[in-house]
């Protein structure tokens, strides 16, 4: 039931300290507004990391080679290993039931590419047709490179959406022929990469036409496999790392290169990688937590202070009103309505200051690893309702002292 004398008399009470009722609503307001920031901040910074990885697959497992540093088996170090079409094959073959995408790779860096009167240098790679898969590439129009065209050797091309630009301008480029070093290939698509420019600056042709038509033989440069994910993300990291290995040892083996060789064949696996950066993400999101309700514990001392302080200050009015019949519990709710009517509001407050400076200035925000920070209003809610909770809690324990006071003690205080 709302009685309005009760309500008038929290605020002539409240109004009678308004420096020290400013005070403690300013420690519990500023509790929510930093915790607020601080969840902002660290989905920020899960948003940018999340970006990071969203430019290629997260479960890739990349291989390229290097030269060798060690002798082995009669084999002087400093050999450059050349990985080859069957290296691939063999390993596709041999774990294919874990693999979800491949393809190997043979990449031209700084190609002549010129169309009309555009030309410009560029990154031109030979790839296989689950290429447009593991770096997550969409098709703004057109195809990627397809088994046919791998199969036939055809000189096709499938060009970044920036390249595009830079050589179409406005114009549909789809089944119009470009030079790469003077030799014709037609556009069959145009891809868009979330990896940004950089990666939109590419072209993509059949992995067998690039080894034809650059007189690479059967040569190779990277084999890419993305790992088939399960349930549990610790399981797809254990495959993925397991693979890896593996992966590693039988090139070695195919290679005649010592187990200990670091430098000879890399295997780089992105998902360990963003098992070790998500759990610093957790950890870092722990922490903000930590420094947010620490400061709301502050606030709520606070907030049990100042309720024992208007206790003590209101004796002499407590005995009064046990003199006159009034109940344990009505001082109890006396003293909790205004404890919980301080936190509430000054809870509110802050969560609306902290909601409205995350929203303002989170879409400007927008760095390598922290991308656009926003708060789960849900979750900030539920934080100001446990606040309101535990400033009850807070003035609880004055509020009990006072209903325990008896009368002709309350009376004879000073």
């Amino acid at each position: 039931m709302f009685d309005i004398e009760r309500w008038q008399e929290i605020f002539e009470t409240l109004s009678k300290n308004k420096l020290r009722t400013f005070l403690t609503g300013l420690s519990v307001a500023s509790g929510i507004f930093i915790l607020v920031v601080l969840l902002g901040f660290s989905k920020g910074i899960e948003n940018g990391v999340k970006s990071q990885f969203e430019r290629d697959a997260t479960n890739l497992i990349t291989v390229w080679t290097g030269v060798t540093t060690k002798g082995y088996k009669g084999l002087n170090p400093g050999r450059y290993i050349q990985m080859k079409n069957d290296n691939f094959d063999i390993i596709s073959q041999k774990y294919e039931d874990h693999i979800e995408y491949e393809t190997s790779l043979y990449p031209i860096w700084g190609a002549q590419v010129a169309y009309k009167n555009e030309t410009g240098n560029y990154r031109v790679r030979g790839a296989m047709p689950d290429h447009q898969f593991i770096e997550n590439a969409d098709m703004e129009s057109g195809r990627f490179v397809n088994p046919s065209d791998i199969e036939d050797n055809r000189k096709v091309a499938v060009l970044g959406r920036r390249l595009k630009q830079d050589l179409f301008k406005d114009e549909d480029p789809i089944d119009k022929n470009i030079q790469i070093f003077g030799m014709n290939f037609k556009v069959i698509g145009v891809f868009i990469d979330p990896g940004g420019d950089r990666e939109e600056q590419q072209i993509y042709i059949p992995l067998s036409t690039a080894q034809q038509v650059f007189n690479a033989g059967d040569n190779i440069r990277n084999m890419l496999f993305t790992v088939k994910m399960s349930d549990s993300f610790d399981e797809a990291v254990e495959l993925s790392n397991g693979m890896a290995n593996a992966i590693e040892n039988e090139l070695k083996l195919m290679h005649t290169v010592s187990p200990e060789d670091t430098s000879a064949i890399r295997v780089f696996n992105t998902l360990e990688e963003a098992k070790q950066i998500y759990g610093l993400i957790g950890t870092i999101q722990a922490v903000f937590w930590f420094i947010g309700i620490g400061t709301i514990v502050a606030g709520i001392v606070g907030v049990g202070n100042i309720m024992l302080i208007i206790v003590k200050e209101r004796t002499k009015e407590i005995g009064i009103r046990k003199a006159l019949g009034a109940l344990p519990m009505s001082i109890v709710g006396m003293i909790l309505q205004e404890a919980i009517f301080v936190t509430l509001i000054a809870g509110l407050f802050g969560l609306i200051a902290g909601l409205a400076l995350v929203e303002i200035a989170g879409p400007y925000i927008e760095m390598d690893f922290i991308k656009h920070p926003n708060v789960n209003f849900n979750i900030a809610l539920t934080t100001v309702f446990l606040l309101v909770f535990a400033g009850a809690i807070a003035g609880f324990i004055p509020a009990y002292r006072a209903a325990k006071i008896k009368p002709i003690v309350a009376l004879r205080d000073e």
